[in-house]
């Protein structure tokens, strides 16, 4: 489904000399119905990675096709072919606050299925089901800059998924999540992904990678793919993932009955 070729990205400063690269040389391919975490140091290229396979941003270098066609600017630019592609790929950000945008929370995710022109008793059905999955009822009106961060997250989830997405792609879901909220969601992307949903992930948190993905892409601090693996195999190559620096000296798992437990001793 997705095919990377080649992809180098750069940010660009006020002159060349201040041009930062955030991609370099990324070949990669992620087939429909796969869950795959993203792994790295802050910095490392997952959210630049996750925002290109978006379309919000384009490579200088390299070639990207979703479904066996090319994602450009130039084809993006196109209303029916942009329609398609963002009905098919949904990315919930990093920051809510960046998603959301409507007086309620009802209008913010019954925003997407009008776009696609469906009725509003359409709407109305698809909404309702939408919120009932992410536990939002009684939330129709409550103004979204009022919710807390966990509901917020919620909420930007359920507008991506009110359009039927065939890939999910969340940027560090977990930030500014409590405990519960966060096992909640680990067990909604597995359940999507179970429902054969695409699922990639951009995360530095072991824990919740273990729970979500089968496959983990590691990524080093040069911008390049160091490893893509297995993720049990590559959640237990403490070396690499210290020579990364995604885990220090404190870190380490306890093999257990088919799965690790991963600790940080540090505090």
């Amino acid at each position: 489904m997705i095919d990377l070729n080649g992809i180098s990205y750069y940010y660009q400063g006020t002159d060349e000399s201040l041009s930062r690269q955030a991609l370099d040389d990324i070949n990669l391919t992620i087939n429909s119905g796969e869950s795959v975490s993203l792994l790295g140091a802050n910095g490392s290229g997952k959210s630049t990675l996750l925002k290109l396979l978006s379309g919000l941003i384009f490579a200088e270098e390299g070639s990207y096709a979703f479904d066996g066609e090319a994602i450009t600017k130039k084809g993006l630019s196109v209303p029916a072919f942009s329609k398609r592609f963002h009905q098919r790929v949904g990315f919930v950000f990093q920051n809510s606050d960046t998603q959301l945008f409507c007086a309620d929370v009802y209008d913010e995710i019954a925003f997407g299925p009008r776009q696609m022109n469906l009725g509003e008793e359409a709407v109305k059905e698809r909404v309702s089901g939408i919120m009932e999955t992410m536990e939002l009822d009684g939330f129709e009106h409550r103004q979204p800059y009022h919710l807390s961060g966990g509901e917020k997250r919620k909420v930007a989830i359920a507008c991506v998924l009110a359009m039927n997405p065939e890939v999910l792609m969340l940027d560090e879901p977990l930030n500014g999540l409590d405990p519960r909220t966060q096992r909640w969601l680990a067990e909604l992307l597995v359940r999507l992904n179970e429902a054969g949903k695409t699922i990639i992930v951009s995360t530095h948190d072991l824990v919740f990678v273990h729970e979500i993905s089968k496959r983990a892409v590691l990524f080093g601090e040069d911008h390049r793919i160091v490893a893509d693996r297995v993720t049990d195999e590559l959640l237990g190559d403490m070396a690499l993932l210290k020579e990364v620096n995604l885990v220090d000296k404190y870190y380490h798992h306890h093999p257990g009955e088919g799965h690790n437990h991963f600790h940080d001793h540090r505090y």
